[in-house]
Formats: C-alpha cells, sequence, structure tokens
C-alpha cells in the first residue's frame, strides 16, 4: 500500500507542477515578462504595420505557416492519441517486457491501465488546444482580410479592428503553447512508467526546461533587447 502512496505523491507533484507554471506564466506579473509575452507585443506591431501597406500577400503566407504548424501539432496529438491507446491494449505485452528486466519494475496490470489512460488524457487535451487554436488562426485570417484600407488607417474603426485582431492573434497563440507544453509534460509524465520516483525527476526536469526557455533562453534576451 506504501508504493501506491508513493505513485499518488508523485502524480500529485506533477500536476500541481504544471498547473503552478501555467498560472505563474499566464496569469502573474512575473509571467509578463515571459518570452511568450514579449512576443505578444509584436503580434500588435505586426497588425499595426499592416495599415500601412496596400499590398499583404506576404501577410497572409506568414499567417498560412502558423496554421500549417498548428495543424501539424494537431495531427501529432491524434497519433500521440492512438499510440497510448496501443500501449493501453498491449498490457500483458508491456508488463511480460518489464518483468524481463534484471530491475523489477513491473507494476500492478490496473496500475499500468491508470498509468496509459493518463498520457491518452495528456494527448487529448493537447489535440484539442491546437484544434482550437487552428480554429482560431482561421479568425485571424478572416480578420486580416477584413482590414481596413490604408486611407482609413488613422479612423477609430481601424484602431478597434487592430485591437480585436491581436487580441484573437494572442488568444490562438496562447492555446498553441497550451498544447506544446501538455507535449512537454507527456514526456515527464513518461517517467512514471519506470518508476514514482523517477517522475518527480522528470517533471522537475522538464519545469527547469521549459522554464528557462522562457525566462532565460538566448531568444528571452534578444527579443528584451
Amino acid at each position: 500500500m506504501a508504493a501506491y502512496w508513493v505513485d499518488i505523491l508523485a502524480v500529485g507533484f506533477f500536476v500541481l507542477e504544471w498547473t503552478v507554471y501555467a498560472l505563474t506564466l499566464e496569469h502573474t506579473a512575473y509571467g509578463r515578462d515571459s518570452l511568450s509575452a514579449r512576443m505578444n507585443v509584436y503580434r500588435e506591431v505586426w497588425v499595426r504595420r499592416m495599415l500601412d501597406r496596400e499590398a499583404r500577400m506576404v501577410d497572409m503566407q506568414i499567417m498560412g505557416a502558423l496554421q500549417n504548424g498548428t495543424a501539424f501539432f494537431a495531427s501529432t496529438s491524434l497519433i500521440a492519441v492512438g499510440g497510448a491507446l496501443a500501449l493501453l491494449r498491449a498490457t500483458n505485452e508491456a508488463l511480460a517486457v518489464l518483468g524481463a528486466l534484471p530491475i523489477d519494475l513491473t507494476p500492478s496490470p490496473a496500475l499500468w491501465e491508470i498509468k496509459c489512460v493518463g498520457l491518452i488524457l495528456i494527448f487529448v487535451y493537447a489535440f484539442f488546444k491546437f484544434a482550437w487554436s487552428y480554429r482560431l488562426f482561421n479568425y485571424v485570417s478572416i480578420l486580416l482580410g477584413a482590414m481596413p484600407p490604408v486611407e482609413q488607417r488613422d479612423t477609430a474603426e481601424a484602431e478597434a479592428h487592430v485591437i480585436r485582431t491581436t487580441r484573437l492573434f494572442e488568444a490562438a497563440g496562447r492555446h498553441f503553447n497550451r498544447g506544446q507544453r501538455a507535449f512537454f509534460f507527456a514526456l515527464g509524465y513518461l517517467g512514471w512508467f519506470v518508476s514514482p520516483w523517477v517522475l518527480f525527476f522528470t517533471t522537475a526536469a522538464v519545469v527547469i526546461v521549459t522554464w528557462r526557455r522562457q525566462f532565460a533562453s538566448n531568444a528571452w534576451r534578444a527579443m528584451g533587447s
């Protein structure tokens, strides 16, 4: 029974770290200095500069690239869900492989299935985030197409259109970031398939790596210059 308490604590630590990291990044003053937040500033800069351009084909090409990247991750999420379902179905085979290892890492069949279901839920969550992000990027494309002409760039209507486009643009990026975060934490979650103690380590490693990319990477420093 004590071993199961270690599993419960490890999963609780995993959920807590993911939640605290996400809330800190998206809802605190500290998070407003992240790489993602700095990039949001340039989303508005991009939309405002579009008002000064008659030809906006390049802007639509960039938007198409963003949509394609989001569609790729959404498709990858579905493939990952399929792989996790296959892992769930092959419980007996997987336990036989673990039982043949020099170190006994074999969980009970029920615990193995719980681990697989958790992995499936993470990838399902990621799919919904990427799919919604893709939809929002479609909406942003429509708003870019409805951008007022250059002659009207100083009007109140143009200003309101820039604000609504930027907000929707930021929302699309935010949901994309949440999907990617789910992918990163899914890698940490894989540590649980080895041991709950490994899950503690891999969760901490994912938090450190993702934090560094948002607050201490070369990209972050470049965007602050």
